[in-house]
């Protein structure tokens, strides 16, 4: 740790500093961010979600937030529309919307689980019902996205499929307070067949184990109703998952520094605090990490601009790792000024 990043952590929880980044972030992305424009309602959901945990949302207009994630909704133009395998959900982008050269979908309909993920989880935060949604036609259109072994493609239109899909679909499914959207059975099957040897998850069976597959995996079961929350407080207890080598794995990835590494020889990484720290707080052993190191690692990666960075020494921050950062320290539930969080579907414990 550097001798400024040693000063920042000194002088605390840098509150103002963060909100004022996440409100610029709300209103205007850099130019750095310009490839990530497929992406645009998921960068959203991050600076809303992270103004959220401030208890900042008065810096943004709600109402003027939920109409412009809405008009992201792709509806069905015919009733055929329905039978044709098309996804009725969100877009990412306003490009999304429009046809590309390199995708061969005369629809031109850009749905992405994530992308729908992320617009019920901002609505939810600024306070839009999303049961006024027209749920039926996006629950029956994503079912069709779920493949024979359990796992989901993200678009109609083919991608790849892993435990970050089949998180969407389950959280999708929770907020909207319908499964039919979802064979349960199907996907456990696919996220037990990827826990590795050593108790982590994979993001594809037969893969390295790793914080982001851990935490959608163990998430989703969670949301689905097969593993129940203190689950490592009774090992003995029955579950479809290993538990201990979960717990043992999880545990491990808290390196000397305070924070927690993703994978094995890795060095930490402020949004895995979160990713892992959420798993440890749904299965109830969030009280054996060491608090005081990982909340010292954490202030370490905030920036004199606000916001946090990937790294203690980076400089600069960046929206994903900002809102993790704050994620983090939700959990933590040593920061008076953090709203609690809701671990399992990443959004604020008031907003359920």
């Amino acid at each position: 740790m550097g001798d400024q990043e040693a000063e920042e952590a000194a002088a605390g929880f840098a509150r103002a500093r963060h909100a004022a980044f996440l409100e610029m972030m709300s209103s205007e992305l850099p130019d750095g961010y310009a490839t990530q424009e497929v992406n645009h309602l998921t960068l959203a959901y991050f600076a809303v979600a992270g103004l959220s945990l401030l208890r900042e949302l008065h810096r943004v207009n709600k109402d003027q937030i939920a109409k412009w994630v809405l008009s992201f909704q792709v509806h069905p133009e015919a009733n055929d529309d329905l039978h044709n395998g098309q996804f009725f959900g969100f877009c990412g982008s306003r490009t999304t919307k429009f046809p590309s050269n390199l995708v061969k979908d005369p629809c031109h309909n850009g749905s992405h689980l994530a992308s729908t993920y992320s617009a019920l989880a901002i609505l939810k935060i600024v306070g839009y019902d999303v049961l006024n949604l027209d749920s039926k036609v996006l629950l029956a259109s994503m079912k069709k996205l779920q493949q024979s072994d359990g796992s989901f493609m993200p678009t109609h239109i083919g991608a790849e499929t892993d435990l970050r899909f089949v998180y969407c679909a389950a959280a999708i499914c929770s907020m909207l307070k319908d499964w039919s959207g979802m064979d349960k059975e199907k996907a456990k099957e696919y996220i037990l067949n990827c826990q590795s040897y050593d108790g982590g998850f994979g993001m594809v069976p037969g893969s390295e184990s790793h914080g982001g597959g851990t935490f959608c995996a163990v998430a989703a079961l969670y949301l689905m109703g097969f593993i129940q929350v203190d689950l490592a407080s009774n090992l003995r207890e029955s579950a479809p998952i290993d538990v201990q080598l979960l717990l043992e794995w999880c545990l491990q990835r808290q390196a000397a520094d305070g924070g927690f590494q993703g994978r094995r020889n890795k060095p930490s990484d402020t949004c895995y605090a979160f990713w892992i720290g959420g798993v440890l707080k749904m299965i109830g052993a969030y009280h054996l990490i060491d608090h005081a190191a990982l909340r010292e690692f954490l202030l370490t990666c905030q920036t004199r601009y606000g916001g946090f960075s990937k790294f203690p020494d980076d400089g600069l921050p960046d929206i994903y790792h900002s809102y993790y950062g704050l994620a983090a320290l939700s959990l933590l539930g040593e920061e008076k000024e953090v709203e609690p969080l809701c671990a399992e579907l990443g959004i604020i414990a008031a907003a359920l």
